[in-house]
């Protein structure tokens, strides 16, 4: 098991040092002083997602752990690089594969992988974007194993959540504990809104593109930062119903008449964007949208159909794609997959179900998956006849020890397994935002940091020591 604070011998990593040292100060009671305090701000704020399945309400706020998650400088670089490298790749991907589709006819990725995919949109050939762009904003989420490497877990590329609480939790640090930002050099993280707008910016089919965020309403999980982040850009938060076509450009509803729109950052799921051209029962959408997109009068963020990229079933091909399209080893390495639809992995699948991880190829927030070292007798057997009877459905990995990170319990550091999901910015060129969310499976044992789920978050300081001290 690998510790991001403490090493094998149960000594303090280095840059954990002046930090630690800072804690043995803290009078008692400090640290939880500060949390609820932290608390107490979020309530006021508002931060809140929906945790399913719960009786007492939908909504809650995500728990916020006050230990940040450090990264130092070189290790930091070494991450930016792979990012920057797989998130390129998968883009060029999804241009090849709605145009020429060089890759498919070469064999390297079956073609029936692509095109029986549900989240192929067939509505989507043949366009061209800007900059040649389908994901311009893009989460990849990562996991550090006990060897001590980073691996992919999975890459999200439709519509990454999260983004909020990154920088929330970044300024709930300075407000609370400024003077831990005396003793680090912290990349800053606040910059992110200006480096989205600039993005989708880029990403329009025209000049000084007037941009809105369009979100499901405000009973979506995510609606909170649905609206901080338009608020933080200086653009309008619009629902569907503020929004019409006419002449192949989308329209904005306001009180001094209607308004154009270049460029949608979205939030809404592919399905429910448009009734006329997607799905018929959808309220969410905007009638006629698919046909302004493809005529170059609107654009979308992220575009329609990148799901194809991100799905499970493709998850184990991108090392291949950054080989084909970048000549490149990739920089980041995969988790080990097997894919049930091939007849061997199948079968070793079935004879170690205690011992692997089955996930459901569509299936997101820690749902539809199996895992076998905690799963029971009687759950491994109903899952082997979902498996036998629908193998191309799912996919299997080893179960691999999430690294830990001490979470401030009972007056003491108690370590639980997180994961890091940094976001990358697509547009003229790719920008990574320093660090990103770390999310913490707050159960004892748990592997499962999903905030749709019961997960924590905590601040993430990527360390720079060139840079002047009080960084944000």
């Amino acid at each position: 098991m690998f510790d991001e604070i403490f090493d094998q011998n149960g000594g303090i990593r280095q840059h954990y040092m002046p930090y630690l040292d800072w804690l043995k100060n803290c009078p008692t009671g400090y640290l939880d002083r500060k949390m609820a305090e932290a608390d107490l701000l979020f309530r006021r704020i508002g931060i809140t997602f929906a945790v399913y399945g719960e009786e007492e309400g939908a909504e809650r706020l995500i728990p916020s752990d006050p230990v940040p998650r450090m990264i130092p400088a070189a290790e930091w670089e070494y991450l930016q690089k792979g990012l920057e490298q797989r998130v390129l790749a998968l883009n060029l991907f999804l241009e090849d594969v709605y145009h020429e589709g060089r890759i498919l006819k070469e064999g390297i990725i079956p073609a029936e992988k692509i095109y029986k995919n549900a989240q192929f949109q067939a509505c989507m050939l043949n366009i061209d974007l800007p900059h040649k762009v389908y994901s311009q904003i893009s989460g990849v989420d990562l996991i550090r194993h006990s060897d001590g490497n980073y691996y992919v877990l999975e890459d999200n590329l439709r519509i990454p959540s999260g983004v909020s609480y990154m920088l929330q939790n970044r300024r709930m640090s300075r407000k609370l504990f400024p003077e831990l930002f005396e003793r680090y050099n912290v990349e800053p993280v606040d910059h992110y809104p200006s480096l989205l707008h600039t993005t989708l910016k880029e990403c329009a089919f025209c000049e000084n593109p007037t941009i809105a965020v369009l979100t499901p309403g405000p009973y979506n999980s995510a609606y909170y930062e649905h609206a901080f982040l338009a608020k933080e850009m200086g653009v309008e938060l619009v629902e569907g119903r503020d929004l019409f076509v006419e002449n192949d450009r989308v329209w904005m509803r306001s009180i001094y008449g209607a308004k154009p729109v270049d460029i949608l950052y979205r939030r809404v799921d592919d399905a429910f964007l448009d009734p006329l051209a997607l799905n018929p029962d959808s309220y969410l959408g905007v009638p006629g949208l698919v046909q302004a997109y493809r005529a170059g009068g609107v654009a979308l963020a992220n575009a329609l159909g990148t799901g194809v990229a991100d799905d499970k079933s493709i998850y184990p091909y991108v090392p291949e794609m950054i080989k084909f399209y970048l000549g490149q080893d990739a920089i980041l390495q995969n988790v080990p997959t097997r894919i049930l639809s091939n007849p061997e992995d199948l079968s070793y699948t079935l004879a170690n179900l205690d011992k692997l991880v089955v996930k459901e190829v569509h299936g997101a927030g820690g749902y539809g998956m199996l895992v076998g070292p905690a799963s029971t007798k009687e759950e491994r057997a109903r899952f082997a006849e979902i498996l036998k009877a629908k193998p191309d459905g799912y996919i299997a990995q080893p179960t691999l020890s999430l690294s830990t990170c001490g979470i401030w319990l009972d007056e003491d550091l108690t370590p639980r397994h997180i994961d890091l999901r940094p976001y990358v910015l697509s547009g003229a060129k790719v920008r990574v935002t320093p660090g990103g969310l770390t999310r913490v499976a707050l159960t004892k044992g748990s592997l499962v940091v999903n905030s749709s789920q019961g997960g924590g978050t905590k601040d993430t300081w990527v360390l720079n020591e060139n840079q002047p001290k009080g960084g944000y």
